[in-house]
């Protein structure tokens, strides 16, 4: 029986994929075989022993980490694309609140005193206050390719916008995925005087922390809107504000407000919504509990963030799976103890990830405890396990 421990609420569509007579679900695990949870920051939290896997249901995996993970053999799974949707849907709709100046709008409205006939003097002068502009023939400039930005980016040229995409570590299968009419910028600084809107779409880490800052905020249009709904920090809500203070920039869609944006009249402020929809944790949700199964019960990894991807058909009815440090000679050891305990090897696939080696063995009959003790003796080996059918 596997131990599930939740760290957050998770969407029971979710954690149904569990099968119930072979997992146990529990928010008070104390020995669980994997963790599933959304935002809990698990960086102060002591791992149990017992645990093999971690699910993110969701993309950014900031609040894991991932160094500790890595050195303990655990593979942290994540959900990209499952909530991409509903993150490219909230970009649509910031693009349409800041053209159409709704926001401000909604504010004018609420405020309006007096009679009807009154009240409609001020609605056809408030008319001519919010008059906006359409989304055809202007210019967004999107930073990051991923699942998340490639929706955004097709979705905005079927909108008759230009598009500019910028993201060095865009993948073959991801330009595939890309329209043909969407431009492509060497640098973040390249596509900012060309832009009338910039959205951004990528992890924080310390290359993209003050991606946009006091030294390139002031290369934009003053009509500029910048659109941040992927990381607090990645924006640097100082530089951004005091730019839309001294009339340099138009609008600033944020989904990370804080003091300081709130002070500042042009800002849309929003309460973290980008993936707060319940298609969206549902998805997540789905594909994280599918993923941690996988890896349970077949040792298989999909979507990991700090191991390879690592597949393979089950080839018999015993199977080995090892981490370990990625350094020459490990597989050489690790199929000498098997071979001494005459184990024959029916399959076998090794792939590394940095520092991170990990390999899946199918032998002919069951592997004795002993031969797993020995494997774990090894230098440089993380963790040993056996998955039987």
């Amino acid at each position: 029986m596997y131990k599930i421990l939740t760290l957050n609420n998770i969407s029971q569509v979710g954690l149904d994929k569990f099968p119930a007579d072979a997992y146990t679900i529990s928010d008070q695990e104390a020995n669980p075989d994997a963790i599933i949870l959304r935002s809990f920051k698990m960086h102060d939290m002591a791992l149990p022993t017992s645990l093999k896997a971690v699910g993110r249901a969701g993309a950014g995996v900031n609040n894991i980490p991932l160094d500790k993970m890595s050195a303990a053999g655990i593979p942290v799974f994540n959900a990209p694309g499952a909530n991409a949707n509903a993150v490219k849907e909230l970009v649509i709709a910031s693009l349409f609140i800041s053209a159409r100046n709704i926001s401000e709008a909604i504010k004018y409205t609420d405020e309006l005193q007096g009679e009807d006939a009154e009240l409609s003097k001020m609605v056809e002068a408030g008319k001519k206050k919010y008059a906006g502009f359409e989304l055809p023939g202007r210019t967004i400039g999107v930073v990051g390719l991923g699942a998340i930005g490639r929706m955004v980016a097709n979705t905005c040229v079927d909108l008759g916008m230009n598009v500019i995409g910028f993201d060095p570590g865009l993948t073959v299968d991801g330009a595939w995925q890309l329209s043909a009419q969407i431009g492509r910028a060497n640098s973040v600084e390249e596509m900012l005087p060309k832009v009338d809107f910039l959205t951004v779409h990528v992890p924080l880490i310390d290359a993209t922390r003050d991606l946009i800052n006091a030294d390139n905020v002031g290369k934009m249009k003053e009509s500029a809107v910048v659109i941040n709904l992927a990381r607090g920090g990645i924006v640097n809500d100082d530089a951004v504000c005091a730019a839309l203070d001294a009339g340099k920039l138009g609008c600033y869609v944020t989904d990370f407000p804080n003091n300081r944006t709130k002070q500042t009249p042009q800002v849309i402020g929003l309460p973290h919504l980008g993936a707060s929809t319940g298609e969206a944790e549902d998805n997540c949700a789905v594909m994280v509990a599918d993923q941690v199964t996988d890896y349970l019960e077949t040792g298989n990894i999909k979507n990991s963030v700090n191991f390879p991807n690592v597949s393979m058909p089950r080839g018999t009815d015993y199977r080995l799976v090892v981490c370990n440090a990625n350094v020459p000679n490990m597989v050489g050891q690790i199929s000498t103890i098997l071979a001494d305990a005459n184990l024959n090897i029916n399959d076998m696939i090794n792939q590394s990830r940095g520092d991170v080696a990990y390999t899946i063995v199918d032998v002919d009959s069951e592997i004795p405890q002993s031969v797993v003790d020995t494997i774990k003796q090894l230098d440089g080996i993380m963790i040993a396990r056996t998955i039987q059918a």
